[in-house]
Protein backbone atom coordinates (compact mmCIF):
# COMPACT_ATOMS: atom_id res chain seq x y z
CA UNK A 1 0.00 0.00 0.00
CA UNK A 2 1.30 3.36 -0.99
CA UNK A 3 -1.67 5.72 -1.03
CA UNK A 4 -4.79 5.80 1.24
CA UNK A 5 -8.05 7.52 1.16
CA UNK A 6 -9.67 8.33 4.83
CA UNK A 7 -13.13 9.60 4.50
CA UNK A 8 -14.72 11.04 8.08
CA UNK A 9 -16.33 13.89 9.04
CA UNK A 10 -14.86 14.22 12.60
CA UNK A 11 -11.68 16.14 11.98
CA UNK A 12 -9.99 14.35 15.33
CA UNK A 13 -10.69 11.23 13.73
CA UNK A 14 -8.65 12.14 10.46
CA UNK A 15 -6.16 14.08 11.99
CA UNK A 16 -5.13 10.45 14.20
CA UNK A 17 -5.44 8.55 11.37
CA UNK A 18 -3.32 10.86 9.15
CA UNK A 19 -0.71 10.77 11.77
CA UNK A 20 -0.06 7.66 12.47
CA UNK A 21 -0.72 6.45 8.68
CA UNK A 22 1.59 8.54 7.40
CA UNK A 23 4.17 7.27 10.21
CA UNK A 24 3.99 3.71 8.29
CA UNK A 25 5.16 5.58 4.98
CA UNK A 26 2.04 5.91 3.60
CA UNK A 27 0.89 9.26 1.51
CA UNK A 28 -3.03 10.10 3.02
CA UNK A 29 -5.47 12.03 1.19
CA UNK A 30 -8.42 13.05 3.25
CA UNK A 31 -12.57 13.55 2.24
CA UNK A 32 -15.15 14.71 4.87
CA UNK A 33 -18.13 14.05 3.08
CA UNK A 34 -19.29 11.21 1.11
CA UNK A 35 -19.51 13.63 -2.03
CA UNK A 36 -16.37 14.57 -2.01
CA UNK A 37 -15.20 11.02 -1.41
CA UNK A 38 -16.52 9.68 -4.48
CA UNK A 39 -15.25 12.22 -6.45
CA UNK A 40 -11.35 11.84 -5.34
CA UNK A 41 -11.97 7.85 -5.31
CA UNK A 42 -13.20 8.18 -9.23
CA UNK A 43 -10.33 10.77 -10.30
CA UNK A 44 -7.40 9.47 -8.59
CA UNK A 45 -6.18 6.11 -7.87
CA UNK A 46 -5.98 5.02 -4.20
CA UNK A 47 -4.51 1.79 -2.59
CA UNK A 48 -6.93 1.59 0.19
CA UNK A 49 -10.26 3.43 1.46
CA UNK A 50 -11.32 3.96 5.23
CA UNK A 51 -15.07 4.99 4.96
CA UNK A 52 -17.21 6.14 7.97
CA UNK A 53 -20.77 5.20 7.81
CA UNK A 54 -21.78 7.97 9.11
CA UNK A 55 -21.33 11.03 7.16
CA UNK A 56 -22.79 14.05 5.36
CA UNK A 57 -24.35 14.37 1.83
CA UNK A 58 -23.54 10.17 1.08
CA UNK A 59 -23.31 7.50 3.63
CA UNK A 60 -20.73 5.23 3.79
CA UNK A 61 -23.08 2.58 2.16
CA UNK A 62 -23.72 4.59 -0.64
CA UNK A 63 -20.12 6.05 -1.21
CA UNK A 64 -19.79 1.79 -1.65
CA UNK A 65 -21.90 1.42 -3.77
CA UNK A 66 -21.48 3.96 -6.77
CA UNK A 67 -17.74 3.28 -6.18
CA UNK A 68 -18.49 -0.82 -6.64
CA UNK A 69 -21.09 0.34 -9.53
CA UNK A 70 -18.44 1.91 -11.27
CA UNK A 71 -16.12 -0.79 -11.34
CA UNK A 72 -13.66 0.59 -8.82
CA UNK A 73 -12.47 -2.38 -6.23
CA UNK A 74 -10.01 -0.65 -4.41
CA UNK A 75 -10.24 -2.37 -0.48
CA UNK A 76 -12.51 -0.56 1.67
CA UNK A 77 -12.60 -0.77 5.59
CA UNK A 78 -15.62 0.75 7.05
CA UNK A 79 -15.55 2.98 10.28
CA UNK A 80 -18.97 2.58 12.32
CA UNK A 81 -19.72 3.67 15.55
CA UNK A 82 -22.60 1.83 15.68
CA UNK A 83 -22.20 -2.13 17.36
CA UNK A 84 -24.97 -3.74 14.84
CA UNK A 85 -24.41 -6.67 12.97
CA UNK A 86 -27.06 -5.56 10.51
CA UNK A 87 -25.05 -2.59 9.91
CA UNK A 88 -21.85 -4.64 9.55
CA UNK A 89 -23.77 -7.23 7.43
CA UNK A 90 -24.91 -4.80 4.69
CA UNK A 91 -21.65 -3.15 4.49
CA UNK A 92 -20.20 -5.63 3.34
CA UNK A 93 -22.55 -7.28 1.27
CA UNK A 94 -22.70 -4.02 -0.61
CA UNK A 95 -18.64 -4.08 -1.49
CA UNK A 96 -16.71 -3.29 1.40
CA UNK A 97 -14.20 -5.88 2.66
CA UNK A 98 -14.04 -4.92 6.52
CA UNK A 99 -15.19 -3.19 9.06
CA UNK A 100 -13.91 -1.99 12.39
CA UNK A 101 -16.24 -0.15 15.42
CA UNK A 102 -15.30 2.56 16.89
CA UNK A 103 -13.27 3.98 19.44
CA UNK A 104 -10.52 1.69 17.48
CA UNK A 105 -6.56 1.56 18.05
CA UNK A 106 -4.82 2.91 15.38
CA UNK A 107 -2.52 -0.13 15.36
CA UNK A 108 -5.40 -2.41 14.78
CA UNK A 109 -6.72 -0.62 12.07
CA UNK A 110 -3.08 -0.62 9.96
CA UNK A 111 -3.42 -4.53 11.38
CA UNK A 112 -6.56 -5.09 9.65
CA UNK A 113 -5.91 -3.12 6.65
CA UNK A 114 -2.55 -5.05 5.86
CA UNK A 115 -4.59 -8.17 6.31
CA UNK A 116 -7.11 -7.10 3.98
CA UNK A 117 -4.92 -5.61 1.60
CA UNK A 118 -3.09 -9.10 1.47
CA UNK A 119 -6.17 -11.14 0.68
CA UNK A 120 -7.35 -8.44 -1.71
CA UNK A 121 -4.41 -8.05 -4.15
CA UNK A 122 -3.87 -9.96 -6.98
CA UNK A 123 -0.75 -11.85 -7.51
CA UNK A 124 0.78 -10.95 -11.36
CA UNK A 125 0.04 -12.82 -13.88
CA UNK A 126 2.97 -14.74 -15.35
CA UNK A 127 2.78 -16.99 -18.26
CA UNK A 128 3.06 -20.56 -17.35
CA UNK A 129 6.43 -22.65 -18.04
CA UNK A 130 5.65 -25.28 -21.16
CA UNK A 131 7.07 -27.72 -18.44
CA UNK A 132 4.28 -26.73 -15.99
CA UNK A 133 1.87 -27.33 -18.67
CA UNK A 134 1.23 -31.08 -17.93
CA UNK A 135 -0.12 -31.89 -14.15
CA UNK A 136 -0.59 -28.21 -13.03
CA UNK A 137 -3.20 -27.17 -14.19
CA UNK A 138 -7.59 -27.18 -13.16
CA UNK A 139 -10.08 -27.75 -15.60
CA UNK A 140 -13.85 -27.77 -15.05
CA UNK A 141 -15.83 -26.77 -17.62
CA UNK A 142 -15.03 -24.14 -19.51
CA UNK A 143 -12.58 -22.65 -16.56
CA UNK A 144 -8.78 -23.48 -16.75
CA UNK A 145 -6.56 -22.53 -13.90
CA UNK A 146 -2.99 -22.60 -13.61
CA UNK A 147 -2.37 -22.78 -9.56
CA UNK A 148 1.31 -22.35 -9.70
CA UNK A 149 0.71 -18.92 -11.89
CA UNK A 150 -2.24 -17.88 -9.85
CA UNK A 151 -3.91 -17.59 -13.90
CA UNK A 152 -7.53 -18.07 -14.55
CA UNK A 153 -9.38 -18.04 -18.13
CA UNK A 154 -13.16 -18.68 -19.39
CA UNK A 155 -13.38 -20.06 -22.47
CA UNK A 156 -10.06 -18.81 -23.57
CA UNK A 157 -10.55 -15.13 -21.93
CA UNK A 158 -8.35 -14.38 -18.56
CA UNK A 159 -10.42 -13.32 -15.28
CA UNK A 160 -9.29 -11.11 -13.31
CA UNK A 161 -9.69 -12.47 -9.29
CA UNK A 162 -8.23 -10.98 -6.03
CA UNK A 163 -5.46 -13.62 -4.72
CA UNK A 164 -7.98 -15.15 -1.98
CA UNK A 165 -10.90 -15.62 -4.71
CA UNK A 166 -8.43 -17.05 -7.25
CA UNK A 167 -7.49 -19.58 -3.99
CA UNK A 168 -11.04 -20.59 -3.45
CA UNK A 169 -12.04 -21.12 -6.97
CA UNK A 170 -8.82 -23.73 -7.06
CA UNK A 171 -9.92 -25.43 -3.35
CA UNK A 172 -13.18 -25.97 -5.13
CA UNK A 173 -12.03 -26.49 -8.72
CA UNK A 174 -9.74 -29.15 -7.31
CA UNK A 175 -12.94 -30.78 -4.83
CA UNK A 176 -15.53 -31.17 -7.71
CA UNK A 177 -18.73 -32.79 -7.17
CA UNK A 178 -17.87 -32.50 -3.21
CA UNK A 179 -20.26 -30.75 -0.84
CA UNK A 180 -17.68 -28.32 1.19
CA UNK A 181 -18.86 -26.63 4.22
CA UNK A 182 -18.28 -22.98 5.10
CA UNK A 183 -16.10 -24.43 8.31
CA UNK A 184 -13.92 -26.25 6.02
CA UNK A 185 -13.27 -23.22 3.86
CA UNK A 186 -12.46 -21.16 6.54
CA UNK A 187 -9.56 -23.35 7.74
CA UNK A 188 -8.31 -24.54 4.25
CA UNK A 189 -8.28 -21.19 2.65
CA UNK A 190 -8.91 -18.49 5.29
CA UNK A 191 -5.62 -18.55 7.38
CA UNK A 192 -6.18 -15.06 9.14
CA UNK A 193 -8.19 -15.28 12.30
CA UNK A 194 -9.54 -12.15 11.82
CA UNK A 195 -11.66 -13.23 9.29
CA UNK A 196 -12.68 -16.78 10.05
CA UNK A 197 -16.60 -16.59 9.85
CA UNK A 198 -19.23 -17.87 7.79
CA UNK A 199 -20.41 -14.45 6.52
CA UNK A 200 -16.64 -14.09 4.58
CA UNK A 201 -17.13 -17.79 3.18
CA UNK A 202 -20.69 -16.02 1.35
CA UNK A 203 -19.49 -12.77 0.29
CA UNK A 204 -15.94 -13.99 -1.28
CA UNK A 205 -18.61 -16.85 -3.22
CA UNK A 206 -20.73 -14.13 -4.18
CA UNK A 207 -17.91 -12.14 -5.67
CA UNK A 208 -16.27 -14.96 -7.68
CA UNK A 209 -19.52 -16.02 -8.81
CA UNK A 210 -19.91 -12.75 -10.62
CA UNK A 211 -16.56 -13.28 -12.15
CA UNK A 212 -17.17 -17.10 -13.44
CA UNK A 213 -21.11 -17.38 -13.82
CA UNK A 214 -22.77 -16.55 -17.00
CA UNK A 215 -25.58 -15.71 -14.85
CA UNK A 216 -24.55 -15.34 -11.08
CA UNK A 217 -28.06 -15.66 -9.56
CA UNK A 218 -28.55 -18.87 -11.26
CA UNK A 219 -25.07 -20.25 -10.99
CA UNK A 220 -24.27 -23.47 -13.39
CA UNK A 221 -20.39 -24.30 -11.59
CA UNK A 222 -20.64 -23.10 -7.66
CA UNK A 223 -23.95 -24.03 -6.10
CA UNK A 224 -25.17 -23.78 -2.72
CA UNK A 225 -26.44 -27.02 -0.75
CA UNK A 226 -28.95 -25.68 1.94
CA UNK A 227 -27.84 -26.25 5.27
CA UNK A 228 -24.50 -27.91 3.89
CA UNK A 229 -22.12 -25.67 1.88
CA UNK A 230 -20.93 -25.40 -1.64
CA UNK A 231 -20.71 -28.04 -4.30
CA UNK A 232 -18.72 -27.07 -7.39
CA UNK A 233 -19.43 -28.64 -10.75
CA UNK A 234 -19.01 -29.57 -14.07
CA UNK A 235 -21.88 -27.29 -16.04
CA UNK A 236 -25.03 -29.46 -17.45
CA UNK A 237 -24.91 -28.82 -20.90
CA UNK A 238 -28.30 -27.33 -22.44
CA UNK A 239 -29.85 -29.16 -25.40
Amino acid sequence: MKKILVVDDEPSITTLLKYNLEKEGLEVEVAFDGQHAVEMATSQSFDFIVLDLMLPKLDGFEVTKKLRQQHIETPILMLTAKDEVVDKIIGLEIGADDYLTKPFSPRELLARMRAVYRRMTPVPSTPPEESELVNEKVEVGMLLAYPQQYTVSKAGTDLTLTKKEFELLVYFMERKNRVIDRDTLIQRVWQDELYNNSRTVDIHVSHLREKIEDDPKNPDYLITIRGFGYKFQEPTAND
